[in-house]
């Protein structure tokens, strides 16, 4: 099959032998994978990571479960071993021995098929579309926020960042009944939310003030910086941001002003689905680019451009 491999210095597609169906897990025929800003820090070295690259996607069952057989499915990134301490609480996303599709140790969806645990597999809507389904995993990311933090009707929210994730986030807030404001820097990302009345400010133009509830989604070392200062006293900073660059930090900031932080990564999918169903949350606007799997090279280092938001790749 082809599939976009990284080999630690350079990220190419290439034939490569096709998996074979592992134990308990479903072969998927992969349809529509995304490109995340993860898998751009990747090939910038975070994580260390060697194999096929990618893990949003939506495809169809070919080997597996006969119940599961042509059904059209996208799934959960952690594959956890079941059977520890950290599983055992639930916590199948934090099992000390999991791998992570496309980031750690376990191949990726930028490929004509990919193995994935049954556990791990939603199906996916009839009247859901590829292109929209492929936005289970990050939406899934968005929600993880009302998970980890209560939020309350009316609430003050701040969100730092105007791309992909960012986006998602301002939509979910707002579903929850947060006023939010999202701090960015392109005019065309912002008016994706303006659209949706949900404010937004230029950076350039931000007079910063102080919320109760800060998220930082800039993708950026600097963004936990930028977050905590604009977090009022005993205040929460939720950090999305995940690059290969190591943070220097001040942490006197968050002893004196009292301020917790919540490190947030992947999230529920039954919310994601359900609004991708219905279609409260606007992901289509997000689509900026689409190219096939030849040319996964490519959609990977234009997903890095200025401004860029989701860039997918048709396997198929």
């Amino acid at each position: 099959m082809r599939a976009l491999t990284y080999d630690g210095k350079t990220a190419v597609v290439a034939d490569v032998p096709r998996p074979e169906l592992a134990q308990d897990s479903a072969l998927v025929r992969v349809t529509v994978a995304g490109v995340c800003n993860t898998d751009i820090e990747l090939v910038k070295g975070y994580m260390a990571f060697r194999g096929i690259l990618g893990h949003e996607f939506v495809g169809v069952v070919e080997e597996g479960p006969e119940e599961w057989r042509g059904e059209r499915v996208v799934g959960e990134i952690n594959f956890a071993c079941e059977s520890c301490p950290i599983c055992y609480e639930g916590l199948q996303r934090h099992c000390p021995s999991r791998r992570v599709m496309g980031i750690v140790d376990a191949d990726g969806s930028f490929a004509e098929y990919v193995n994935v645990p049954i556990s791990n597999l939603h199906t996916v809507p009839a009247s859901v579309a590829d292109d929209v389904a492929v936005f289970a995993e990050p939406l899934a990311a968005a929600y993880e926020v009302l998970e980890q933090v209560h939020v309350m009707p009316n609430q003050e929210c701040l969100v730092l960042g105007d791309g992909k994730l960012g986006l998602l986030i301002a939509q979910v807030l707002r579903q929850a009944g947060a006023h939010v404001l999202v701090v960015g820097h392109h005019e065309k990302n912002l008016e994706i939310l303006a659209q949706r009345d949900i404010r937004t400010v230029r950076e350039r133009d931000w007079n910063p003030s102080l919320y109760s509830l800060v998220v930082d989604a800039t993708g950026s070392v600097g963004g936990l910086q930028k977050a905590l200062a604009a977090t009022r006293p005993r205040g929460t900073v939720v950090l999305k941001s995940t690059t290969a660059t190591k943070a220097r930090l001040d942490l006197s900031t968050l002893v004196v002003n009292e301020i917790r932080v919540v490190g947030s990564r992947c999230g529920p999918f039954p919310p994601a689905l359900r609004a991708l169903e219905t279609g409260s949350i606007d992901v289509a606007s997000l689509i900026t680019h689409r190219t096939s799997l030849a040319n996964c090279d490519e959609a990977l280092r234009r997903a890095g451009d200025r401004g860029q938001l989701k860039v997918l790749v048709e396997a198929q």
